[in-house]
This record gives structure tokens, sequence and C-alpha cells, in this order.
């Protein structure tokens, strides 16, 4: 059974920076998508940054530019770096891979 363990979660006020991390123990992680989802209170997730094996990396508009996603093969492991945060990145960050399985998630709180 694959493993994705997230960290990095807390509290923060708006203008601030954080770093998520993920761990899993998916065979072959260097030739797997990555991705983190993010999930705000009452509503749907959402794809926010994916980065495939050649390190080609997608964002979507709300975090482009605020936020970067890395991988470190060598360590099977996904990172996001947060920055610029505001009230509206509050929310469980889910990290994903294989575009499939989930991790259970890492808290974020962003205050005003």
């Amino acid at each position: 059974q694959v493993q994705l363990v997230e960290s990095g979660g807390g509290v923060v006020q708006a203008g601030g920076s954080l770093r998520l991390s993920c761990v899993t123990s998916l065979r072959e992680f260097s030739i797997n998508n990555m991705a983190w989802y993010h999930q705000a209170p009452g509503k749907e997730r959402e794809l926010i940054a994916r980065i495939i094996p050649s390190g080609t990396t997608h964002y979507a508009r709300s975090v482009e530019g605020r936020f970067t996603i890395t991988r470190d093969n060598a360590k099977n492991s996904v990172y996001l770096q947060m920055n610029d945060l505001n009230p509206e990145d509050t929310g469980t960050y889910h990290c994903v891979a294989a575009g499939w399985i989930f991790g259970q998630g890492t808290q974020v709180t962003v205050s005003s």
C-alpha cells in the first residue's frame, strides 16, 4: 500500500510563507507525476500545482507566481513552497501521486 505523508502546515499571517513537504513510499517515484491539491473549507479539492518526471511544472492561476513545486527523487519527496499567502489559501493541502493516490493532508490557516 502506497503511503504519502505531508507535513509543514500551520498558522501564518497574510503575506507569510510556508513550505510543505510530502514523502512517499511509491515505487518508481521518479517516473510518476506528483501534485498538490488545495481544499478550502466547504469547497471541492482543486489541483494547484503539478510536476512531471522531467521537472516541468504547471500551476493554477490562483497560485502562479506565489507557489513553487519541486521534487527530490533521491528522497521520494515533493515540496510546495508557498509565499505571499492570503486568507483564501486557508485549507487542507493534499499531496497526490500518479494522479490518484492522495495523502491525508496538512492544514494551513492564513490569518488576515
